[in-house]
C-alpha cells in the first residue's frame, strides 16, 4: 500500500479516535464524584469528577438551611416565627412528617426535621414561610449559591425532589458546607442531632456517619433514583476540619463508607504526599459543560429486589432510643472494602432531640415530652419503600393530634372540639395565611385527625428527571 493509500485507510479510525476523545470530556470517568476539601484552607486535597455537574436530591436541603438561617440573621424572622403546613407542603413526597394542612411549625423545629428526618414537607414549609412561594425561594437559593461562588448550582425546589434544572457538583457542595461552617458557626448543632423525637416516634439522623465515624460532626444526604446516593460529610479531628462529599454511591452503606475513607485518607498523614500534585483551592477547579448523568437504571433498575428509599438509612420510624434497626442495618452494608467497613462503628443508643408542632414550648414542657416513653419497635412486613413510606407519614398526624390536646382542651386553653371534629371529618376549610399573619397559637385543625389530602399527587421520588440544559 502506498503511503498516501495508508494515510487515506487511517482517516476514519483516527476520526474514531477523536470522537472517542472528545466523549470521555463529555461523560464521568465513573458513574461517581467526589471531593475532600480542608475548611480553613478550602484546598481540594482529592477529587475525581468534582465539577461534573450532578442531580443533588436531598442534599439540596443545605442550600435551604443557608438561606434560612441567613433570614433568621437578617432579623426578617426569628427561629420562634410560626409557619404554616399549606397543602403544596402536605402534598411533597416522602419522606416527610406527614402534618395536615394548617398545622403550624416554629422555624426551629421545621429547621431539626429537615435535616435529620429530611422531611420534604418542612423544606416547603420553610421556603413559603421565607420568601412567599417554593419560585421565589428557589430564585433566592440560585442566586445565594451564585454569590458563594457555586456556579454549576441552580435551583427549582428546596427539597431535591426531582425536577429540571436541579443541578450542582461535588465542589459547589464543598463550598456550600464551607459557606455553612463559615458563616453560622452558631447554629452548627443544626447539622449534627443524631436523633429527633416527635411524640411516640423516634427518627434517626439519615446521615449513618454520625455517631460511628470518630470526630463526625455532619452535614445531609440525600439520594433519588437518578443521582444515587449522596452525601456531604464533614469531620474534625485534632484541630483539623474536613468536607467530604460523595456523588452517586450504589447504596446508603457504599456511601457511607466512602466518605469515611476520604475522611480518612485526610486525617492520616501519607509520607508520600509531596508526590500527589496540587489540586489548588475549591472555588478555582474547573466547571464542566455537560448534563447531568442519569443514574436511574444503574440504582433503581430491575435489579432490586426493592425499590430504594428517598434515603434508605431511615426510610421508617426507628421506634426506641436503643433500636436493633439501625444496628442490623450495619451487618448489610456493602463496603467495597473490609478497610473501609472497619472505619464505622455501631452507633448504639442515640438521645433524641424533641420536636413538637406549634409555638415555642417552656423548657418544663419540653422535658414532659422528652419522658413520654418511645414507641415500641415494629415487627415490619417486607413491603415496597413506597408503602413503608406512606405508612410512616400517616402516623405523624395523630402523634400531632395527642400532643396538642390535653384532658379535651388545647395546649392554649382553648376547646379542643369544634373545628377540630370538623377536621376529623374532613370539612374544616384551609385558608393561607402569610408569615405576617400567622395566629400566635396552633389552628384547632391540628386538635382532629388530618383531612383527606385531595392536592394533585406529587412526582414520584424514583422518578427519573428529564434531562436537564448544559450548565
Amino acid at each position: 500500500m502506498y503511503p498516501l493509500q495508508f494515510s487515506r485507510a487511517l482517516t476514519p479510525g483516527v476520526a474514531v479516535l477523536f470522537l472517542f476523545a472528545a466523549n470521555l470530556t463529555a461523560a464521568p470517568a465513573r458513574a461517581e464524584a467526589t471531593i475532600l476539601v480542608e475548611v480553613d484552607s478550602g484546598k481540594v486535597l482529592r477529587a475525581e469528577n468534582a465539577t461534573y455537574p450532578w442531580y443533588p436530591a436531598s442534599v439540596t436541603k443545605l442550600m435551604t438551611l443557608y438561606v434560612t438561617l441567613r433570614t433568621v440573621k437578617q432579623g426578617r424572622i426569628t427561629l420562634d416565627s410560626l409557619f404554616t403546613v399549606s397543602r403544596n407542603a402536605a402534598a411533597q413526597s416522602p419522606s416527610k412528617m406527614g402534618f395536615p394542612p394548617g398545622a403550624q411549625v416554629t422555624v426551629d423545629n421545621a429547621i431539626k426535621m429537615l435535616m435529620v428526618h429530611s422531611a420534604n414537607d418542612m423544606a416547603v414549609v420553610l421556603a413559603e414561610g421565607v420568601d412567599g412561594s417554593i419560585e421565589n425561594f428557589a430564585d433566592d437559593m440560585t442566586n445565594t449559591a451564585h454569590r458563594l461562588g457555586m456556579s454549576e448550582s441552580s435551583f427549582v425546589n428546596p427539597n431535591g425532589l426531582p425536577a429540571d434544572g436541579q443541578i450542582t457538583s461535588a465542589r459547589d457542595l464543598a463550598m456550600l458546607a464551607r459557606a455553612l461552617i463559615r458563616d453560622f458557626p452558631e447554629y452548627d448543632s443544626y447539622w449534627h442531632i443524631a436523633a429527633i423525637k416527635f411524640g411516640r416516634r423516634v427518627m434517626r439522623n439519615t446521615n449513618s456517619l454520625i455517631g460511628r465515624y470518630p470526630g463526625i460532626d455532619g452535614m445531609k444526604t440525600g439520594f433519588i433514583c437518578a443521582s444515587g446516593f449522596n452525601v456531604v460529610a464533614t469531620a474534625t479531628r485534632g484541630g483539623k476540619r474536613l468536607i467530604a462529599v460523595v456523588l452517586g454511591a450504589p447504596s446508603s452503606g457504599a456511601r457511607a463508607v466512602k466518605a469515611a475513607e476520604l475522611l480518612e485518607s485526610g486525617f492520616t498523614q501519607n509520607p508520600l504526599a509531596w508526590l500527589t500534585p496540587a489540586l489548588g483551592s475549591v472555588g478555582a477547579l474547573t466547571p464542566i459543560d455537560a448534563a447531568p448523568p442519569n443514574l436511574h437504571d444503574n440504582v433503581c433498575g430491575p435489579h432490586r429486589k426493592r425499590p430504594p428509599a428517598e434515603d434508605e438509612d431511615a426510610d421508617a420510624d426507628l421506634g426506641t432510643e436503643n433500636n436493633g434497626a439501625f444496628s442490623a442495618l450495619l451487618s448489610s452494608l456493602r463496603a467495597p472494602t473490609p478497610k473501609g467497613a472497619a472505619l464505622l462503628s455501631d452507633g448504639g443508643a442515640v438521645v433524641p432531640i424533641v420536636v413538637y408542632t406549634g409555638p415555642t414550648r417552656s423548657p418544663a414542657d419540653v422535658a414532659k415530652l422528652e419522658a413520654r416513653e418511645a414507641a415500641a419497635p415494629r415487627h415490619k412486613r417486607k413491603v415496597g419503600a413506597k408503602t413503608a413510606a406512606k405508612h410512616s407519614e400517616e402516623k405523624a398526624p395523630d402523634e400531632n393530634v395527642k400532643e396538642n390536646v390535653k384532658d379535651g382542651k388545647a395546649t392554649d386553653g382553648k376547646a379542643a372540639d369544634g373545628d377540630a371534629a370538623k377536621a376529623k371529618a374532613g370539612t374544616h376549610a384551609w385558608t393561607p395565611l402569610s408569615s405576617s399573619a400567622l395566629p400566635a397559637s396552633p389552628p384547632a385543625e391540628l386538635q382532629g385527625k388530618p383531612v383527606a389530602d385531595t392536592a394533585k399527587k406529587p412526582h414520584k421520588a424514583d422518578a427519573a428527571p428529564k434531562p436537564a440544559p448544559a450548565q
